[in-house]
């Protein structure tokens, strides 16, 4: 047992420096929605609660979209910098922060346009329809800052500086809490706004954001050197290419994950509004830790980047394995936190005394999807540093909507089991992912180290 830790221990080390900053900072997406779910939940009754399940659900797919293409800046930024190629990594973020802008713009019309009016025929309450649609235009505007801020964010951690993200973060998530509890309940005078309130208070708390990140990376002495080439005239559509060449699969995948759970949301809303509510309880604490293993997966992506552009491919499945090892670990913790306290948990959401006993059902099931979540996260991750994103993008769509959400559909409507039975057909996409994910990075992980070993025989 010892030599296998010092076979690990400084890979350990080196992972949990660069992920637990962007753990944090990741967590901050998803505090936003736990925030507005919690404040929601307490001040503005159960069908608000519901309005923000189905908005949120009907986001997810713009905001994947969003979020991936700003991801496919990091590995290329990783791998220019491990080659020692700062210039490029100027030029680089030029291009990514007019592909985030005027990406957010469209998405934004899309949702605007299209979900607006597409969510009426869903099959939901009229009561919930009525108070999602204000909340869903606040949150589709509030990607076009959202979207500015990942440019800097995913610039600056592809170079390894995670921690300025992780505070800005948590002084913004702090704002969202307090501007949006004023907002809702109606304090100092102001008229209560109900779930507008959130919704204005997450629109604000990300245009700080952006502001607050992109000050910091133009003023550090830390980035001088990388952005002497940062400049709209180095803004070419080889370079976009590039970047959509990576990002655009990755958003691929966290659309095939992120719809097959807003899908499901859906399917429950045709159950009832009180299972709906029960699932944005479960499914907010779940993503809670899915971004903080997302978080680890991120780390992992940088340094597989830089060994992969250094061309250190034991140093990169050494890397790669240890993630693996820190996210099992992190997950099982979680898992047994979600079983021990499955009955306290929700009390944190709602007093709804129905819905509390729904969502503690389903933080048992929650529980068990834990690992797999983790592992097929990170296994993303460590591929997309080594530039390997077309393939597991057939993997998480075969995953989450040839497998994970026919059977959700099987199970929970069709069987009529339920909401749990719409998780258990989450938990069979999820484990098929992680399954099939760890398989591809064997594989290629192997072919390096016979290319290794013929190389030192010529």
């Amino acid at each position: 047992m010892n030599s296998f830790y010092q076979k690990y221990h400084s890979y350990y080390r080196d992972s949990l420096g660069l992920a637990l900053p962007v753990v944090l900072s990741q967590v901050g997406h998803t505090l936003v929605q736990l925030s507005d779910t919690i404040i929601v939940g307490q001040f503005a009754g159960t069908n608000a609660l519901a309005g923000v399940s189905l908005s949120i659900s009907t986001f997810l797919v713009p905001l994947a979209i969003g979020l991936g293409i700003s991801y496919g800046i990091t590995p290329l930024i990783a791998q220019h910098n491990g080659r020692k190629n700062f210039a490029e990594c100027g030029r680089l973020l030029s291009n990514s922060l007019i592909l985030n802008i005027l990406t957010s713009f469209v998405l934004f019309a899309a949702v605007y346009t299209v979900m607006s009016l597409f969510i009426t025929h869903l099959d939901q309450s009229p009561a919930v329809v009525a108070q999602a649609k204000p909340f869903l235009f606040l949150l589709s505007l509030s990607m076009v800052p959202l979207m500015i801020f990942d440019a800097f964010k995913q610039f600056a951690q592809g170079l390894g500086f995670t921690k300025q993200a992780m505070y800005i973060t948590i002084v913004g998530n702090v704002l969202n809490i307090l501007v949006g509890i004023i907002l809702v309940k109606g304090m100092f005078g102001i008229t209560p706004m109900g779930i507008r309130g959130v919704g204005y208070s997450t629109l604000v708390d990300r245009c700080l954001m952006a502001i607050a990140m992109g000050i910091y990376v133009f003023r550090s002495p830390a980035f001088k050197k990388y952005l002497t080439e940062f400049a709209l005239k180095n803004v070419h559509w080889q370079r976009m290419k590039q970047l959509l060449k990576i990002g655009m699969p990755v958003a691929l995948q966290a659309t095939f994950e992120l719809s097959a759970f807003g899908g499901a949301s859906i399917l429950i809303g045709t159950i009832g509004s009180i299972p709906q509510a029960a699932h944005q309880i479960a499914i907010s604490l779940a993503s809670m830790t899915y971004m903080m293993a997302s978080g680890i997966s991120s780390a992992a992506a940088v340094r597989s980047g830089n060994y992969f552009g250094a061309g250190k491919h034991r140093e990169l499945r050494l890397s790669a394995i240890s993630n693996y090892h820190i996210v099992i670990v992190f997950m099982c913790i979680t898992a047994l936190i979600f079983t021990i306290c499955n009955q306290w948990l929700p009390w944190i959401y709602t007093t709804d005394r129905n819905v509390i006993a729904i969502a503690a059902q389903l933080l048992v099931v929650a529980a068990f999807f834990q690992l797999f979540d983790g592992t097929q996260v990170v296994g993303l991750g460590i591929l997309r540093g080594m530039g390997d994103v077309n393939k597991p993008t057939i993997i998480t769509f075969i995953s989450y909507w040839i497998i994970g959400l026919p059977v959700a559909y099987l199970l929970g409507i069709h069987l009529k089991i339920g909401v749990t039975g719409v998780w258990y057909g989450l938990v069979c996409g999820l484990a098929a992912s992680s399954i099939m994910l760890f398989l591809r990075f064997q594989s290629i992980s192997k072919k390096q180290q016979i290319v290794i070993v013929n190389d030192l025989k010529i």
